[in-house]
């Protein structure tokens, strides 16, 4: 019988091999009402980072400037990342919120942690808040089913920072078509930053399209901030200091 050889650790990684993973961070927005709403990042997560992003932050101050987009209303966001817009919706009354993102087990995971971490903040008697994975343009069914009274569509859609991936931009208005209200009161709240200035008219070609699709597109604010979110970044430092904001709502002969 052959002697059997003996390999010891060949085999095992040697320790420190593999750098550790990246502990998740917290990141705090603080509303303008001076209230403070504390959520999770997921460590270096290529969809989320680890830091909050100018767009969603923007998108749920001018929430609580126009509280009337969510106040008894039905909400929806889409590619929520840590989801502080949708929270904020519910602490500011919305009738139900459907925080969504890429079906991604981490990036879901994380988004019900942020759930449930705001949820002393919620008035559970008003409002109810719901997580979901979700890829844009797939049946929305599954987002729907939280609404109340056999609804199907919701008054309010938070798209922050999304149409900078140009090739989903029929899928985004797909998802838009079957979620949006019918109503004229109904809104798509698009807010983003040209992290990458040299994309914009790129990321631009996502309004043409959406009127080609049976909206209407009108730009509500140009802000600049103090600091861009990314220092090392290339391109025009004052494009990537500045959030977007535009309303899509259905044109109006989509809705006789």
């Amino acid at each position: 019988m052959a002697d059997e050889i003996d390999v010891g650790d060949i085999f095992h990684d040697p320790e420190g091999y593999y750098p550790p993973e990246k502990e998740p961070t917290f990141a705090e927005h603080h509303m303008l009402s001076g209230q403070t709403v504390r959520v999770r990042l997921v460590g270096s997560h290529p969809l989320y980072g680890d830091l909050l992003w100018n767009a969603g932050r923007t998108s749920s101050h001018y929430l609580e400037q126009h509280r009337d987009l969510v106040d008894r209303k039905n909400v929806l966001e889409i590619g929520a990342a840590a989801g502080v817009p949708s929270i904020v919706s519910a602490i500011l009354g919305a009738k139900t919120t459907v925080m969504t993102d890429y079906p991604d087990p981490d990036l879901v995971e994380n988004m019900r942690y942020n759930a449930e971490l705001a949820a002393p903040s919620i008035d559970s008697s008003k409002s109810s808040l719901y997580v979901e994975g979700y890829k844009w343009g797939n049946t929305v069914e599954p987002l729907v089913a939280h609404l109340p009274d056999n609804q199907t569509t919701f008054d309010t859609l938070i798209m922050a920072d999304v149409v900078y991936s140009h090739r989903e931009h029929p899928n985004l208005i797909k998802t838009m078509q079957m979620t949006l209200k019918k109503s004229p009161e109904a809104v798509a709240l698009v807010i983003f930053t040209p992290y990458e200035p040299w994309l914009l008219p790129k990321t631009e070609k996502f309004f043409p399209l959406a009127e080609e699709n049976g909206f209407t597109v009108t730009k509500i604010f140009q802000k600049l901030m103090d600091d861009v979110l990314f220092e090392d970044d290339p391109g025009d430092e004052t494009l990537r200091k500045t959030v977007f904001g535009y309303e899509l709502r259905w044109a109006p002969e989509r809705l006789n």
